[in-house]
């Protein structure tokens, strides 16, 4: 019941994100506008030039982590900028506001994918080699990232330098997620067996899961700094 409880009060503070989102578009605006730039710089540079995977697998990446940085710690900097913060304090559990912020930047990273992965594939003329693990890590590889980002944007939000402080302390973090990621969509669009991949996405699974469980266990401390 607890659980369900929990669950319900996340969903409130996820749709309040969205409500808020979809008025404002700040976050939205600013990874979709960040990636499609950066791919669309990349691509022109390189004209007719066709790319090995071993590099544009680190491209792939490269420009969702940074797409990332550019707006998925809005979900806590808001609050503290409109002075809602302490009102969620007061009104909900630490663990239902992270999950719900968690949710958001989830659909956030996921909506930008949507977007991005089509354009990525024809503009750097990409092989799609084995889908089901290219999507396979694509998804898991976005919860890592959301997750981190996620506790890093509580950590940060009170900063004064907020924008330069979320990279440089979700960079360390993230890394083996981006190694795997990297490794794994390497071996995808190369058309691997899955067998070749499970190493990848074993490590992805295993750090998503580490830092969303740490995450929860040390938000409460954030939170009530």
């Amino acid at each position: 019941m607890r659980v369900w409880m929990l669950l319900a009060k996340s969903i409130v503070v996820f749709q309040k994100d969205l409500r808020l989102e979809f008025r404002t578009r700040y976050a939205l605006n600013a990874i979709a506008m960040f990636a499609i730039t950066t791919l669309t710089a990349i691509s022109f540079s390189l004209g007719p030039v066709s790319l090995r995977t071993v590099v544009m697998a680190p491209l792939l990446w490269i420009i969702l982590f940074f797409s990332a940085m550019s707006g998925l710690a809005h979900v806590f900097v808001r609050e503290e900028e409109q002075q809602t913060a302490d009102t969620l304090r007061l009104l909900l559990p630490p663990n239902a506001i992270f999950l719900g912020k968690w949710l958001f930047n989830i659909v956030l990273l996921l909506g930008l994918e949507v977007i991005i992965i089509p354009l990525y594939f024809v503009m750097m003329d990409a092989p799609m080699g084995n889908p089901s693990i290219f999507f396979s890590i694509l998804v898991i590889g976005s919860l890592g990232l959301a997750s981190v980002a996620t506790i890093i944007a509580a950590i940060i939000s009170l900063a004064s330098s907020r924008g330069a402080l979320f990279s440089v302390l979700s960079f360390p973090i993230v890394l083996p997620i981006l190694i795997s990621a990297i490794s794994g969509t390497q071996l995808a669009l190369e058309g691997a067996p899955f067998s070749d991949c499970l190493n990848s996405l074993k490590v992805l699974f295993s750090f998503t899961v580490i830092i969303l469980t740490t995450s929860l266990l040390v938000f409460e401390f954030v939170w009530r700094k």
